[in-house]
């Protein structure tokens, strides 16, 4: 079996003979900006946000704008204010082919914590605003905009191109996206390689650093501690007060540090991000695997790169309390929601039994929350025309950037992709390190450079016609 370095340099030393090859027509890109722009708005308007289940609005705009091209499409819904679109254009078929996936629900919004309509798609100092800018209605319209310019153009194709627009993602416990995509309707989608959310491209000095493709993801599991005793009023103290043992658990869980874990993929990821980091930067990562260093520098990565401390490790983060009915009431059993993000090939019986360790205290208890799990999936590979294709696209694009392979600490529907077989890779627009820390997906000021806007659309573009053009 070839080692993921190997294949790494598999990938790399084949870019030379994939970039002779056709890329597909050229594009006036300068004359497409204000399409992209309008589509773009016109998306992120359409409130559908997750909790109303509004997608079947997003999926009307899309179908009447596809169709209107003569691109057929066909609905598919579980629930029917929650339907999911494929449009498909043919290729010869002597390729399988790509799936081009965004889906078209959002997270809400507290309005009035938004400085403008979080519905309003703004433009402002060069921004476009808006719930779903960055999350995900950006990967919408460049898949939108591939599909539109593959009709228009004529391109040959040796891979039909199918645009999967799916609902339900940011939330889905009743299985109306992907899961009912892949468990009802996997033949609309089958395909041999998928692009969809998950990556990007850093922003240093004005000029793009790293282009990052996840691969692989962390692995989303939830649980509720349950600390139980006896209720009464609370003017006589009690010992076995549920709120004083559940507070207690959490502070030990948050002052767990998980074992340090890598493979490949992070390990991969440190050591070509240090090739392109400034010298104490890349010192530092190079640092991480160092017996010397390496606590030195997780502690660092905590404080100051909490992405790279969780990249590294299962993470334990409590996000929901509920307890208690009453001022003058202590209650019999307060709860804690628990969200783990496990390392993919994290054993997760023994896991919950080290947590229940470190919290030491039986009055509470670990009950795992079960629902529409994200399964877990072997990472795609590195050796592969859509990861070549990806490469070739970055340097075009970025060019003097590398191309890394991430582990998303997140979560995305990649996972069921990947494990039904198909090759996918998570891409994203350019953005700096700050604005994804201050106005990235899911914040109260979601916002995404209208200039990254437009490359994104081309970058997605040059990686389809690399993988599917007809050379």
């Amino acid at each position: 079996m070839r080692t993921f370095a190997a294949l790494s340099r598999i990938a790399v030393a084949s870019i030379s003979i994939g970039a002779a090859m056709a890329q597909g027509p050229s594009v006036d890109w300068q004359k497409q900006r204000a399409e992209i722009l309008r589509r773009y708005r016109e998306l992120i308007q359409i409130d559908t946000t997750n909790s109303l289940g509004n997608e079947t609005q997003a999926v009307e705009y899309l179908k009447s704008v596809l169709e209107a091209e003569g691109i057929s499409t066909k609905t598919f819904a579980l629930d029917p204010s929650r339907a999911n679109l494929v449009a498909r254009i043919p290729g010869d078929g002597k390729k399988k082919p790509i799936l081009l996936m965004a889906h078209t629900d959002v997270v809400p919004v507290q309005r009035e914590k938004w400085p403008v309509d979080p519905f309003g798609a703004i433009l402002k100092d060069g921004y476009v605003w808006g719930r779903g800018s960055a999350d995900d209605k950006d990967k919408v319209v460049a898949n939108l905009m591939v599909m539109l310019l593959a009709k228009r153009t004529g391109v040959a194709l040796d891979r039909d191109l199918i645009f999967l627009a799916e609902s339900g993602e940011e939330a889905d416990p009743k299985g109306v996206g992907i899961n009912f995509m892949v468990e009802r309707h996997f033949d609309e989608i089958s395909a041999e390689f998928a692009i969809t959310e998950g990556g990007g491209a850093t922003i240093e000095n004005g000029k793009v650093k790293a282009v990052t493709i996840s691969t692989t993801e962390k692995v989303p599991r939830r649980v509720r501690l349950v600390a139980s005793g006896t209720s009464g009023h609370a003017s006589i103290p009690r010992l076995d007060n549920p709120l004083l043992h559940l507070s207690s658990a959490i502070t030990r869980l948050g002052a767990w540090q998980t074992p340090m874990r890598l493979n490949d993929t992070t390990r991969t990821y440190f050591e070509k991000l240090a090739a392109v980091s400034s010298p104490e930067e890349a010192a530092r990562y190079k640092q991480l695997t160092d017996p010397r260093h390496t606590l030195d520098v997780q502690r660092y990565f905590a404080e100051y790169e909490p992405q790279h401390y969780s990249m590294l490790r299962t993470s334990v983060v409590p996000t929901i309390l509920k307890a208690g009915i009453g001022a003058n009431v202590i209650p019999s059993e307060a709860e804690a929601t628990i969200d783990i993000r496990a390392l993919p090939d994290e054993d997760m019986t023994r896991f919950y039994e080290e947590m229940q360790r470190v919290i030491g205290d039986p009055a509470v208890k670990i009950e795992p929350i079960l629902g529409n799990l994200r399964p877990v999936a072997p990472p795609s590979r590195l050796d592969t025309e859509m990861f070549r294709a990806l490469e070739r696209a970055a340097k075009k694009m970025y060019p003097g950037s590398v191309t890394i392979p991430v582990m998303l600490n997140g979560a995305t529907d990649m996972a069921q992709l990947r494990a039904k077989g198909i090759q996918s890779y998570g891409i994203g627009p350019a953005a700096t390190s700050e604005e994804l820390t201050r106005h990235g997906a899911h914040s109260d000021v979601e916002r995404l450079l209208e200039s990254s806007l437009y490359e994104f659309v081309e970058f997605t573009w040059d990686v389809v016609m690399g993988a599917a053009a007809t050379h």
